[in-house]
């Protein structure tokens, strides 16, 4: 099982409000392969079942960061303290 402690670290040096990182670029951060459930956009979801710890979550949360997985293969990262843009 992968370990998230260095996506936790990478996330906390970011200085952008929001980002997208590809699985790849998660493997490579974390120097290991993310598992099959990775491709299921509930396996990022922070706010989704907060009882239920998950290692991914937990260095998404830990960092201030709200992940939400994109298409098939990327990740947006945006700061959970970020204000939501509004549209007019």
């Amino acid at each position: 099982m992968p370990n998230y402690d260095a996506l936790r670290d990478y996330l906390k040096k970011q200085t952008l409000v929001e980002f997208v990182l590809t699985f790849e670029q998660i493997e490579e951060i974390i120097d290991d392969g993310l598992p099959r459930a990775a491709q299921r956009a509930s396996w990022w979801d922070t706010a989704r079942a907060p009882e239920e710890r998950m290692p991914q979550r937990e260095a998404c949360i830990e960092a201030g960061f709200v992940a939400t997985r994109l298409g098939e293969d990327s990740v947006r990262f945006r700061r959970a303290d970020a204000r939501r843009p509004r549209f007019k």
